[in-house]
């Protein structure tokens, strides 16, 4: 049972600080946005999936990032397809829950079905959008998993299923059971998180034997709690509190932020508007102001290291006066440019959001948009960035950030823009055709067909405000041997942190 505290805060914590934090071997994480859900088919969702994935639930496999790495064995101990396209995992054995309960292929099931089940709107589905899977049981340690049309990379997909009890009931759950080294022993909601070490780990004991999770929107607060020692790591920091070689690293990011436009919603369903608002950013502008140095100007909703990348697509040049033209032209066609637009940002999404966002309005409104300004906490923001969208809207630019760590562009093409995608704000029978073709594709065509749909996205149907390919900073106390990776934003294992 998880013991729940009435009374939390950056005071309580200090007064807890003694000497022996330095030596002890939990660790404390301050995290940059609340845990609003700790439901294992919502961990791609990155605030949950740094403190549930890998941690409280498994994977079957699991990509690792750090030099080296690649796709690696988790909960299955290999894997092969077979003549008909299918896949078959082969389980490790010995393996139990955190409830006592033996792990077998009929939890890999009912995690799958589970995560696709529309009753419970989990995130899973949206990434295997264009597909339909079936798992089907062989013995209690062999699964089998049959894809229409076949899918080349399965087993990296499936690295997005977080397995749980065949018992786990189809609705939201508060107190994840998985295979884990960790338990959730405490959750006071907007406070805290305590994870504790299990006795009875499957595989090799951690060095981290428990973490507590805080909760800090400012970034330069997250800085200071690792500089005094009231905590050990903080994952986001802004580039501007970055100022120890010591304890402060970059990484490249996974993450793009992007503003996602609906063109069903008049203007945006203008060419020349959708046009006029990529041409009316200085991108350039914010590079080593409000965005730290290093990151990349997007032409894509994910980074370029990803498979297909299409080096050709060049970024939205800044011409405020070509934006006007466009605006003026279209309105004399009838287009209702005037039109307000609400600009709509999430409470604490990325380093510098309010000021970044505060600017983007302000290049909008100099080229001849009407923009309001609006910020919304997690759950009501995700109302207005995932279908079904809300009845009568107005234009609305929700400006987000994606996270693309796998390399491979189906972990973000189909729901972000595909017809039926759950984050699309387009429909178009080629972006259609394209994606199903390249999903199904191996080699060199894959990559051709993924090119393709890059350049078409961007140059012909202009489908977003595309803004920036992050950098990330982190801060981690130097007693800790750990340093982030492109994964950093999606899910912090604790057992890949050391003590020196």
């Amino acid at each position: 049972m998880i013991k729940r505290s009435l009374i939390w805060g950056t005071l309580a914590v200090a007064t807890m600080l003694t000497p022996a934090f330095a030596q002890d071997s939990t660790v404390r994480i301050v995290l940059n946005e609340e845990v609003d859900l700790l439901e294992p088919c919502m961990s791609t969702r990155s605030n949950i999936g740094r403190v549930t994935l890998q941690n409280i639930n498994e994977t079957l496999a699991f990509l690792d990032l750090r030099e080296g790495g690649g796709l690696q064995p988790k909960l299955a101990e290999s894997w092969e397809q077979l003549e008909d396209g299918s896949w078959r995992f082969h389980l490790r054995q010995g393996v139990t829950f955190s409830d006592g309960t033996g792990f077998d292929a009929r939890d890999v099931k009912h995690s799958f079905d589970r995560a696709m089940d529309p009753s419970i709107t989990c995130e899973v589905p949206r990434y295997f959008g264009g597909m339909t899977i079936e798992a089907e049981v062989v013995d209690d340690h062999t699964i089998d998993f049959k894809a229409d049309p076949q899918q080349p990379i399965l087993p990296l997909l499936l690295t997005l299923i977080s397995i749980v009890p065949e018992e786990t009931p189809i609705e939201f759950v508060r107190e994840p059971i998985g295979t884990g080294p960790y338990t959730l022993t405490e959750w006071t909601p907007g406070q805290r998180i305590v994870l504790s070490q299990r006795d009875d780990y499957w595989g090799e004991m951690p060095a981290v034997t428990g973490a507590t999770y805080l909760f800090r929107a400012d970034p330069a607060v997250r800085a200071a709690m690792v500089a005094t020692g009231e905590a050990d790591i903080s994952p986001s920091i802004a580039a501007l509190d970055a100022t120890n070689p010591a304890t402060d690293f970059s990484y490249l990011d996974s993450e793009t932020v992007y503003g996602r436009l609906d063109h069903s919603v008049a203007p945006f369903d203008d060419l020349r508007v959708r046009k006029a608002l990529n041409l009316a950013i200085d991108r350039e502008a914010f590079i080593g102001t409000l965005v730290p140095e290093g990151a990349l100007l997007a032409s894509a909703v994910y980074p370029p290291p990803t498979l297909g990348w299409n080096e050709s697509v060049e970024v939205w040049p800044y011409d405020p006066e070509e934006a006007a033209r466009l605006l003026e032209e279209a309105k004399a066609d009838g287009v209702a440019v005037d039109t307000p637009i609400t600009l709509i940002g999430r409470t604490a999404n990325f380093p510098n959001n309010v000021e970044i966002l505060e600017a983007v309005q302000q290049m909008l409104q100099e080229a001849g948009f009407t923009v309001e300004l609006q910020f919304y906490e997690v759950a009501e923001f995700e109302k207005l960035y995932s279908k079904p969208y809300p009845e009568g809207r107005g234009p609305m630019v929700v400006v987000a950030m994606h996270d693309n760590s796998r390399g491979d562009p189906s972990f973000s093409m189909y729901f972000k823009y595909a017809s039926d995608g759950r984050q699309s704000g387009i429909s178009d029978p080629k972006v259609d055709d394209l994606i199903n073709r390249a999903q199904a594709a191996t080699g060199d065509e894959r990559e051709a067909l993924w090119k393709e749909l890059h350049a078409y996205l961007h140059d012909e149907v202009v489908a977003d405000l595309l803004l920036f390919h992050m950098v990330g900073f982190s801060r981690v106390n130097e007693r800790l041997d750990w340093k982030p990776t492109m994964a950093t934003n999606s899910q912090l294992p604790l057992a890949d942190i050391a003590f020196k």
